[in-house]
């Protein structure tokens, strides 16, 4: 287990987690994200604070069931350790993998391979929620680009604790990343306001790679013409654009919904 003193980190920091160079040490706080990092196997220690809520004996039974070092600290601490955000009482050093390259991310795929592309979405609040949306529909890695990259601490406990479960790769190039994945035989199918084509009418059972813009900007322009195709979803109200996590989820759930109906199809 890490030192104490490691706790005093800010969310934002990683340190190289001793014995391995594949895995950092994260500060991760909330119970939602403390709970999956357990789950997951990723605690190397967790802190509670004194007036822990009552959603939190449920992450001390599951650490004593693990055998997890737990300790009590001053709520001072666990405040410093989140940088002031909302922790409910729980901190935890966890460990998380470092994310893989796009090479490995693909070769790891299932087939029909089902991936997320993330074009400069750099806010921890909507990259953790698409990262839930993402481990809700199984999806099997999610690519974003290393510059700007937001702290993982604070992208886990927007993402519930689906940080722990989602398969990273890190790129210096999104453009360049679209450009691996057709090369490897998937489908790139980016996701904007007036896109060329409804996104229900490509067939999301093939190996695809959807591609998410910036919530302002949208697509990049280079990263748009390698797409294989752009498509949209039809705005029937007053609003004229949908959340980037909501869209995501629009779209990998019909994505899912194809394949399924595919499999079945198959079976029969």
């Amino acid at each position: 287990m890490a030192k104490p003193s490691s706790f005093l980190l800010s969310p934002a920091s990683c340190l190289l987690s001793p014995g391995s160079d594949r895995e950092h040490l994260v500060i991760v706080y909330g119970v939602n994200p403390v709970l999956e990092a357990l789950r997951a196997g990723r605690v190397r220690g967790i802190r509670f604070g004194p007036a822990s809520s009552a959603r939190a004996a449920e992450v001390r039974r599951l650490a004593a069931a693990a055998g997890t070092p737990v300790t009590s600290v001053r709520t001072e601490v666990l405040d410093r350790a989140s940088g002031g955000a909302v922790h409910q009482g729980v901190v935890a050093e966890v460990t998380q993998p470092a994310s893989m390259t796009l090479a490995e991310l693909i070769e790891g795929a299932s087939a029909p391979a089902l991936l997320l592309v993330l074009d400069g979405i750099e806010d921890p609040q909507n990259l953790g929620a698409i990262l839930r949306v993402a481990e809700a529909a199984a999806v099997d890695g999610v690519v974003r680009q290393t510059r700007r990259a937001a702290p993982l601490a604070r992208v886990a406990k927007s993402s519930a604790g689906a940080l722990a479960h989602v398969r990273l790769a890190s790129v210096v190039n999104i453009a360049r990343a679209v450009s691996e994945l057709k090369a490897a035989g998937i489908w790139t199918v980016g996701l904007e306001a007036g896109g060329d084509d409804l996104y229900g009418d490509h067939d999301l059972a093939l190996p695809t790679a959807l591609v998410l813009g910036n919530e302002g900007r949208g697509l990049r322009r280079l990263v748009r013409e390698r797409c294989d195709r752009v498509v949209s979803i039809p705005m029937l109200g007053h609003v004229n654009s949908l959340n980037v996590a909501v869209a995501a989820g629009v779209v990998l759930f019909e994505a899912v919904r194809q394949r399924r109906i595919a499999a079945e199809d198959g079976a029969s």
